[in-house]
């Protein structure tokens, strides 16, 4: 059980020496690795910046008194399958052909229909060519000037979940994305589909990432940006949001490295459950598709044995790696394999998120681990914020946020004392 904050403060050494300082920074490592998020929430208090004796860059006892700075080390989180060599069992596993086979149902029941595949494909096909041809031969269209059109999404990667008819096309324009350009290509794009397919009625809505074309049975998102060099001349009042064309790039990355590293059979199943899982539960809302499709590629391959696990092994260790940390601040994470610097995909969540999704994991996991797999999978439920009883009278409760946001006193601290360090710089 993780100590409290209370009992934490109390084994702290003297705070007015200087192995007291390095100390107690030493100290509160060594609880955050034994998995406890509230001794984590207390090192984010003392260390970077919320009201405690360290603050972390930011002023303080530490601040130019000769102290080095810690060096920051990530450490992962205790995970069973990489070191299952070293727990050798003492009984034989259990049995979960039940919940492996209601996984599989689970993911059957989620797979489009044929005429939805039939429908979304016939779109894209329609649509990948005209666009094609915008870029072989634009004849009298100026608006603007097309360098490449990529598939992306989940229909590329062939996750789409039955009743999410909706495909996406990335295009990359050789010019500026100004937003008159961007709907004129929107028209444009609808006449062309209209000469080619006369019989078909298709409908075209303008959208802040570019526009929707669409008909009766299926939806097509373009998604528009331009070349990585034309980002920086973007102009928020003329232009598309510059971030919002950089995410349309990274999608394109995305969308090759899954292409590559993820196309094993399992993973996509992985991912389908995993995007159920987080439409029932709001604790696991802030995860975004491209830290599922991570998150199942790591727990599918990331084995000794670098082979597939099977399907329950995988999902049961998505819900363990989340609630020991591996999404908490100071853990390794998972790097982004599409960005450079090493980056931790989790680090774009908050810290309230990173412990909304801690917390959810751990009370699904210990409803699973009591053969509560039903519940996660079937129907719109409150297991993660409601008390739930299991076989043998074993009482899952939620568990409570370890994470406080700073006050506004607490914050207007910092901004004084960044203020005051800038001052005393320039002098």
């Amino acid at each position: 059980m993780a100590p409290t904050a209370l009992q934490s403060q109390r084994k702290v050494p003297d705070l007015f020496t200087t192995n007291g300082i390095v100390g107690i920074v030493s100290h509160l490592a060594s609880i955050y690795d034994s998995g406890g998020r509230q001794a984590a929430s207390l090192l984010n208090n003392m260390v970077r910046g919320r009201g405690g004796m360290i603050r972390g860059g930011r002023g303080g006892m530490g601040r130019g008194m000769g102290f080095p700075r810690k060096q920051f080390l990530p450490r992962h989180p205790f995970d069973y399958t990489l070191c299952e060599a070293a727990f050798p069992r003492v009984k034989p596993a259990p049995d979960e052909s039940d919940f492996q086979s209601a996984l599989v149902k689970k993911n059957a029941d989620m797979c489009p229909t044929p005429k939805e595949q039939t429908s979304i494909l016939n779109l894209v096909t329609k649509l990948q060519s005209v666009l094609d041809n915008l870029i072989v031969a634009p004849g009298t269209f100026e608006a603007c000037q097309l360098e490449e059109v990529r598939q992306v999404g989940s229909f590329k990667k062939g996750t789409m979940i039955k009743g999410h008819n909706n495909a996406d096309i990335v295009v990359i324009l050789k010019t500026l994305p100004t937003k008159t350009a961007v709907e004129a290509l929107g028209n444009k794009v609808h006449n062309d589909l209209k000469a080619v397919n006369p019989k078909e009625i298709f409908r075209v809505t303008q959208t802040e990432y570019g526009f929707d074309i669409g008909n009766n049975e299926a939806t097509v998102r373009v998604l528009i940006t331009t070349l990585h060099q034309n980002l920086r001349k973007l102009e928020s009042e003329q232009h598309l949001d510059v971030k919002i064309c950089q995410g349309h790039l990274a999608a394109i990355r995305h969308s090759r490295w899954f292409e590559e590293n993820a196309h094993h059979s399992s993973i996509k199943v992985l991912i389908r459950l995993l995007r159920d899982l987080r439409s029932k539960f709001e604790g696991l809302q802030p995860l975004t598709p491209w830290m599922l499709d991570l998150l199942a590629h790591n727990a599918i391959m990331n084995n000794p044995s670098r082979q597939a696990l099977p399907i329950n092994q995988a999902y049961k260790r998505v819900l363990q790696l989340l609630a020991s940390g591996l999404f908490l601040p100071g853990s390794a994470g998972i790097s982004d394999p599409c960005e450079g610097g090493n980056i931790r995909v989790h680090t774009a969540l908050t810290l309230e998120q990173q412990d909304l999704v801690c917390l959810t994991a751990q009370t699904l996991l210990r409803v699973l681990a009591h053969g509560g797999y039903r519940p996660l999978l079937e129907g719109t439920n409150k297991l993660a914020v409601e008390m739930s009883v299991w076989a043998g009278g074993v009482v899952a409760s939620p568990l409570e946020k370890a994470y406080e946001p700073p006050t506004e006193q607490e914050q207007q601290e910092d901004m004084d004392e960044s203020t005051e360090e800038m001052i005393t710089e320039s002098i």
